[in-house]
């Protein structure tokens, strides 16, 4: 089987990455010179902690696991089995990690609930005050700006893939019996093979619009940053309270009761904010983020979200953070209903769109791509 995959962000270089470990023969088409988008502009983190249980947590601990598999085979992924924590403050802060520790999927997330001291022992970088600190042991990284340059470079070696980058795709068919399936680039050229799969992320428009109309899926911006390197280890990846509110594992009477008795600060709730944070390879922090749903959106970035951010690493650190090297805007797919993982369609004989995963995009792609696989029967 031949399959074209257009789309070098970390979906459709997953999609790639399936179709050739099951023997297939792939083309990968990008209308950059490589991906640009929200692949590259996200914490890298394998994020299985806050996830909604059912298919959510499901599906990320599957990709949890092939991420594990594929690091081994592809060391420059920079995958680590870091795992997560959580400082909490406060009883109401306290009661919301309590009540997640009592979820019946708590052992698969790894959940532990940790003294102050205990959590200094597993990240001494955590010198500030806090309480307690929730652990998720099932929690990972990888390199995000450099993931994707990693897997192809793997797949360039197995002899059955073509990267063909500086190329829009202008339109997609197919035939009954996924035979005949193409598509035609911008040069002109028309690519054949036997499925093709659209991973275009959160291009919504053009293509996308004129073969599957508007769909379920919607933008969201967000903003973070990247520090100078830290100067020591920060051994695992590190979240904020303000995670309890966005993410669906934590959703509880404790949430309701903090949400009542303890005001998010007004920076954060107005730009729906959240910390996390993991150490980049070469000793930086990744720190984010905010979120943006309505449109238009800025074309700037805004200076409070990131001073807000400075001041809750620096309070958990105890020290002051590196000078801030990088800052950036990203935007990513998500679906409206934000319960499904993905959206995957069937927008014309032998040709499948695949989108909308949201802010889970790094961390489920392995497994979104699996399915793909065995949905088609490749």
């Amino acid at each position: 089987m031949k399959v074209i995959v257009v789309g070098a962000g970390v979906v459709g270089t997953m999609h790639a990455w399936h179709a050739v470990e099951r023997g297939h023969e792939v083309v990968h088409i990008e209308r950059e010179a490589e991906a640009r988008g929200a692949s590259l502009r996200n914490f890298g983190q394998i994020w299985v902690s806050g996830r909604a249980g059912g298919e959510e947590l499901d599906t990320a601990l599957r990709a949890r696991e092939l991420w594990e598999g594929i690091g081994a085979r592809v060391p420059e992924l920079g995958f680590r089995a870091i795992g997560s924590l959580t400082p909490v403050r406060g009883d109401l802060e306290l009661a919301v990690a309590e009540a997640a520790l009592a979820r019946p999927d708590a052992a698969a997330r790894g959940y532990k609930l940790l003294t102050a001291e205990a959590a200094r022992q597993v990240n001494p970088a955590l010198r500030g005050d806090f309480q307690a600190a929730l652990f998720c042991e099932r929690d990972a990284a990888v390199e995000p700006r450099t993931a994707q340059l990693a897997l192809r470079k793997a797949l360039l070696a197995s002899g059955k893939y073509t990267f063909l980058p500086n190329r829009e795709v202008r339109d997609a068919s197919g035939a009954e019996g996924m035979r005949n399936a193409a598509v035609r680039d911008d040069r002109g050229e028309i690519h054949t093979g036997d499925a093709v799969v659209l991973a275009t992320g959160a291009a919504l428009s053009g293509l996308v619009r004129e073969i599957a109309g508007d769909i379920p899926v919607r933008k969201v911006r967000l903003q973070m940053m990247q520090t100078d390197p830290l100067g020591e280890p920060l051994t695992t990846s590190v979240a904020d309270a303000d995670s309890f509110r966005y993410y669906p594992a934590y959703k509880s009477e404790a949430l309701d009761a903090l949400n009542a008795g303890q005001a998010q600060d007004p920076t954060a709730a107005a730009h729906k904010m959240q910390l996390l944070m993991v150490q980049r390879l070469d000793g930086g922090l990744t720190i984010g983020d905010t979120h943006e749903y309505e449109h238009p959106f800025a074309f700037d970035t805004l200076e409070d979200p990131y001073e807000h951010l400075v001041r809750v690493v620096e309070s958990f650190l105890g020290r002051p953070l590196p000078r801030i090297r990088r800052r950036w805007a990203g935007v990513y797919a998500q679906c409206t209903d934000t319960t499904r993982v993905v959206y995957r369609q069937k927008v014309r004989e032998g040709v499948w769109l695949v989108t909308g995963p949201g802010g889970r995009g790094m961390t489920c792609s392995p497994a979104i791509a699996e399915t793909t696989a065995d949905e088609l029967g490749w």
